[in-house]
């Protein structure tokens, strides 16, 4: 094993990734896919909570002015 060999820490535990099995390689990328799909989604939420307040804000706007 080299100093530039690719390693990964699980559960505090340091492994290179060429001493895995293939099963555990293909695991390691899938939870990578899932932890971006995971991002990508928290970011399309926060654009979709900004774009309500701002809807929020817009109707309130819209709304008739109580002269009571």
């Amino acid at each position: 094993m080299t100093d530039k060999e690719q390693k990964i820490v699980i559960d505090g535990t340091e492994y290179a990734l060429s001493s895995l099995s293939q099963e555990a390689r293909t695991q390691i990328t899938n939870l990578r896919v899932v932890e971006n799909e995971i991002a990508q989604l928290k970011a399309r939420l926060a654009i979709a909570g900004t774009a309500k307040i701002a809807y929020q804000n817009a109707l309130k706007n819209a709304l008739p002015v109580d002269t009571h």
